[in-house]
């Protein structure tokens, strides 16, 4: 019998050999001394370096799709927040919620890879993100303030064979900037902003201190704090009595409510510190000890509400008609030492992390309950409050060790092995504000039958191992053909230990826990063919797998929770990703042109089980995208830089995402969410002197998506479309040298960018249940907003 792994390794050799043949003939018409001389006197501007291939490299020379965005065009764009900094990035779409639960659940995607609703992110999720993040060398989802930031790299597609988090989609790399060595400065920043529909004025203040302690060590400190007022108005708050509890003016029993207004509820506070230490004793040997922690408070959701309240009054822009407040925390730390060594022939890098990022959220659960009938299970109590209290907690340690040869050989390679030890807690702790109270009033001979307000208790336990070991050997066959293949192995270890519980009635249900664990071994291949057909001019084609872990749901099988079964594990899903592209400089202009294919066998859509509503992942049959990414960057004359990317993304389910009962949960044929088939982006900057110590910049920059869907499914519950949008920005800043000032505009026409939904028909207003809120919401973009930034450099 034939190893699986055997076929793929087949399939592989007769892929490449296949492209051997395609582009063996065009080597003949190799770049002559007269294209190479021309490109040398044409005194071109610099090309970006990146370290994406473990190796400091131009970025025209990478082989496959990367966008590298420097912390300065960040820093002159004032781009204060990675959703926006993401959105003007070809082919990488973002579901923005704005601050809250930012920090939660990663919802980048690239190339179309995603299952999960884009309402999905009250709360940390089993299913790994199909894009993986860094900071340096450490893989974690942080989300930090985007300051003191070297560069930005997104790299488009499969990724282990490089790097020891793997991912399907696609890796981001938010690159910090190093201390200097020798050298004392920094800079002092201020920002003063108003957004829309606010009634109040939002601030910043960033400082960064570079301090030299010797010759071979440097400290470099980063220090930032926000302040936002928010725009979004609960309008529809219940009153709350001394015991916390909604207020009953006439009595408990009786069905009447107090209400009032919160306006620019959805109040950000953030605040961030990092410091860097470089040791750097010789030229042969560095080390970099980094430390960031990061501390939100956000007051509500930054959204709006659809249609009416249950008394008929109709919501206006940025209003929410949630009977509570939605606020939300995070804290994230962050600790790892990076080192390097040459060894003459290699360099041998570790990288050892510690992170742990912990945070919780309320959410207005009443319209759910209203919508899925619950309340008659409560008797239909008066002023129904059902609060989800959420809490999450991600923490691992890392270890990564690579060895990377020179890049000067005929052969080159990369080899590494990483390990991860991650655990991850989730509850939801949901209560029926006052329902205790009104039941001891209502039945006072049967009030030991119920215990308190508390009507659900979950907790989800999980510890993930893995081990990989992973490489590239790239063959330079030629001085402008290269042959590269990789491979991943990686064993992975996971358990799952679940608690759940109906703790409100008394001698209902007994509590229940679960535990179960699994384990997956597998080897991953890539393959890459890359012509240097002329002088700054690469050709590629790529075929690369990539992987997404599996896991456990840990659901009970008997007593009062019991579960199908089916629904005990999810297994690991996977993609084969076939892309095509050339890219290059010429005349002034950088460009770079991609066809990708990707098959999705697998998808994991993190869902909840039918009968108990335990969060779940469930896997469907498959999935497939294809499309193009198109980019060009050049300049007019001296002054004026153009940026234009386009995306095409179809990407859809090709079978059936089916509960062990039966029940469809996505349908062959669905587009998937959150990602539009068109994308576009631009951007025009214009920087001169206007005297002999004052220059000017100028930008404008923006960009467009189209229609998507807001999740998967037969059901309009969630299946809903979301139309398209565009957004523009305008910066303008002029500077001396040591002072900047910037005056700077974002979502110029004020468009409501709308990226995800809570449906009415999931959470609207049910009045002859007893709620008259409405608790359906659509996620806007930050409306138009203005303000004015002084920076001081020392």
């Amino acid at each position: 019998m034939i190893h699986r792994t055997q076929i793929r390794m087949a399939t592989f050799g007769g892929l490449l050999l296949a492209s051997t043949a395609m582009v063996a003939p065009l080597h003949a018409q190799d770049a002559s001394e007269a294209d190479e001389t021309a490109a040398e006197d044409e005194g071109e501007r610099p090309i970006i370096t990146v370290t994406a291939t473990r190796r400091q490299e131009r970025v025209i020379d990478v082989p496959y799709n990367i966008t590298s965005v420097s912390g300065d065009e960040i820093e002159a764009a004032q781009t204060f927040d990675s959703a926006e900094l993401l959105r003007s990035i070809p082919g990488v779409a973002v579901v923005d919620r704005g601050f809250r639960n930012a920090g939660t659940v990663n919802q980048i995607r690239i190339r179309g890879l995603n299952v999960d609703s884009n309402a999905l992110g009250d709360y940390a999720t089993s299913s790994v993100a199909t894009v993986s993040t860094y900071v340096n060398e450490t893989p974690v989802f942080a989300n930090f303030m985007l300051r003191d930031i070297d560069r930005v790299e997104v790299l488009r597609g499969p990724q282990g064979t490089l790097y020891g988090s793997g991912s399907l989609g696609g890796t981001v790399r938010f690159i910090t900037r190093d201390p200097v060595l020798g050298e004392f400065g920094g800079y002092a920043s201020g920002a003063l902003s108003h957004v829309d529909g606010s009634s109040g004025i939002g601030y910043s203040l960033d400082g960064v201190v570079n301090v030299p302690l010797g010759d071979t060590l440097a400290l470099r400190v980063v220090g930032s704090y926000a302040d936002y007022p928010g725009i979004t108005d609960y309008v529809n708050v219940y009153e709350l009595d001394s015991d916390g509890l909604p207020a009953a003016p006439n009595g408990v029993l009786d069905p009447a409510a107090s209400y009032r207004e919160v306006e620019d509820a959805d109040t950000a506070e953030q605040w961030m510190v990092r410091a860097t230490m470089l040791f750097e004793p010789s030229a042969n040997f560095d080390a970099k000890l980094l430390y960031a922690h990061q501390e939100d408070d956000i007051g509500g959701r930054r959204a709006q509400t659809v249609g009416s309240d249950g008394f008929g009054n109709p919501y206006e822009d940025n209003e929410i008609g949630s009977i509570q407040l939605e606020p939300s925390d995070r804290e994230v730390d962050l600790v790892a030492l990076e080192a390097n060594i040459d060894l003459g022939f290699a360099t041998l890098t570790s990288s050892t992390s510690y992170y742990d990022t912990s945070g919780g959220s309320t959410s207005e659960n009443t319209g759910f309950y209203a919508q899925a009938g619950f309340l008659g299970f409560y008797y239909n109590y008066p002023r129904p409050a059902a609060a989800a209290v959420r809490t999450y907690e991600d923490s691992a340690f890392v270890e990564e060790v690579r060895l990377v040869s020179k890049g000067n050989e005929t052969i080159d390679y990369v080899v590494g092995g990483f390990y991860r030890d991650q655990n991850i807690v989730s509850t939801q702790s949901s209560y029926l504000l006052g329902f205790k109270r009104w039941w001891d009033t209502a039945f006072p001979g049967f009030a030991s039958a119920v215990t308190g307000d508390q009507d659900f208790a979950y907790r989800r336990d999980e510890d993930f191992e893995e081990v990989s070991v992973f490489g590239e050997v790239t063959w330079h066959a030629t001085d402008t053909f290269d042959l590269t293949v990789g491979a991943r192995y990686f064993d992975n270890q996971s358990s799952n230990d679940t608690f759940i519980d109906l703790p409100l009635y008394a001698s209902v249900a007994e509590p229940t826990t679960a535990n179960f664990e699994i384990g997956e071994n597998d080897v991953l291949f890539k393959g890459n063919l890359s012509w240097k057909f002329a002088t700054d001019q690469l050709a590629y084609v790529t075929v690369s797998e990539g992987y997404r872990r599996g896991g456990s749901n840990a659901v009970p099988l008997t007593g009062t929770f019991a579960e199908d079964p089916a629904w005990q594990v999810y297994t690991s899903d996977s993609v084969v990703n076939y892309e095509a592209g050339v890219k290059g400089r010429t005349g002034g202009v950088t460009y770079d042109a991609s066809v990708f294919y990707v098959d999705w066998s697998d998808p994991q859509l993190n869902t909840a089980t039918t009968n108990w509503g335990f969060f779940a992942v469930r896997n469907g049959d498959s999935a497939r995208t294809y499309g193009l990414e198109l980019a060009v960057d050049g300049y007019i004359g001296d002054s004026l830089r153009y940026q234009l990317g386009y995306a095409y993304v179809n990407a859809e389910l090709t079978g059936d995402v089916l509960s062990p009962a039966g029940t469809v949960l996505g349908q062959d044929g669905d587009r998937l969410p959150g990602t539009p088939a068109h994308m576009i982006n631009w951007a025009f900057s214009y920087d001169t002197p206007i005297s002999d110590t004052w220059s000017l910049f100028l930008r404008t920059d923006g960009n467009y998506q189209s229609e998507t869907r807001n999740a998967i499914g037969t059901s309009q519950t969630f299946n809903v479309p979301l139309e398209g949008f565009a957004l523009f920005n305008a910066t303008a800043s002029v500077s001396n040298g040591p002072l900047t000032i910037a005056a700077w505009i974002k979502n110029i026409f004020n468009e409501e960018g709308v990226t995800g939904v809570f449906t009415e028909a999931y959470m609207g207003t049910a009045p002859a249940a007893g709620y008259f809120g409405n608790g359906s919401k659509e996620f806007i973009s930050l409306p138009r907003t203005v303000g004015l930034t002084a920076t001081v450099s020392f």
